[in-house]
């Protein structure tokens, strides 16, 4: 995966830019990033056997799957498989949440850009 950043230079040209984001663990076999300092934009990757029980959505995001998959499932036991280019509108703050399943082999790579 490759992040590109183009940007004006000091000499009125544009330029390329090769970002390579710090990961720093989360402690729940994942890891993040933020992408772009100060805009709350999080890159995450996530261990491919990863599982997270019930829980809420942190804040209001849109989440987009880069690579890897996941299995989420909901309160009345529906399942739904997130993959590359699907997006998820997390917005189930309260309640009883949600549990996320890391579908293998390759680890998940997901960016949450926070909602208002």
């Amino acid at each position: 995966m490759a992040i590109i950043r183009i940007h004006t230079g000091s000499d009125g040209k544009s330029h390329f830019a090769d970002v390579v984001p710090r990961f720093e663990p989360r402690g729940d076999q994942s890891e993040s990033a933020e992408l772009i300092p100060g805009s709350g934009i999080v890159i995450r990757r996530f261990d491919p056997k990863r599982s997270n029980p019930w829980h809420h959505a942190p804040g209001r995001a849109a989440v987009f799957t880069l690579s890897g998959a996941v299995d989420i499932e909901i309160g009345d036991g529906t399942v739904r498989r997130l993959g590359p280019g699907d997006i998820l509108i997390a917005e189930d703050l309260t309640g009883q949440g949600h549990v996320t399943r890391e579908v293998g082999p390759e680890p998940r790579i997901s960016i949450f850009v926070p909602l208002p």
